[in-house]
């Protein structure tokens, strides 16, 4: 089973985000089963506090629900538990980095970084832009899967 923790700053926007569309996408893939998929905060800020309306609003236009999803903060342990670690800017892995202290397994990356066109997602907290959040959080997730099935193939 690949394991993989999405990362934002407070778990309650582009993390969850990413979360329920990648499990989705594996979903319909028919891949569901070989994959553990949960998101975090590199903060405290928003623990406890559930899903942005604007993040569960745009995921209801494809029928991808949040429900029971409240935001937790990642943790030094999650480094073990998780082959993939995935921060959606380079603020985020600046802070996952603080947190678990160090990378020696290489597990720590940004999401677009997978992409064709590498780059930070934009935080719909302070844009209230959740149309361009979720596009880009969409490549992103083809692209980590696309990745996975290439380097990790033959676990499927």
């Amino acid at each position: 089973m690949i394991k993989i923790l999405f990362v934002c700053h407070g778990n309650i926007c582009r993390s969850p985000m990413a979360e329920f569309v990648f499990r989705d996408m594996v979903q319909k893939q028919g891949l569901g089963d070989r994959f553990h998929v949960a998101s975090a905060a590199t903060s405290r800020e928003e623990i406890g506090n559930p899903v942005h309306p604007g993040t569960t609003r745009k995921l209801r236009e494809f029928g991808i629900s949040t429900k029971g999803k409240y935001a937790v903060q990642m943790t030094k342990k999650d480094y073990e538990n998780y082959d993939y670690l995935i921060g959606m800017e380079s603020w985020n892995i600046r802070n996952m980095n603080r947190i678990i202290g160090s990378d020696p397994d290489h597990k720590v990356h940004r999401l677009l970084d997978f992409s064709d066109r590498p780059r930070d997602i934009a935080d719909p907290w302070y844009t209230g832009n959740f149309d361009v959040t979720y596009n880009d959080i969409k490549e992103g997730c083809e692209a980590l899967l696309w990745h996975i099935l290439e380097k990790d193939g033959e676990r499927f």
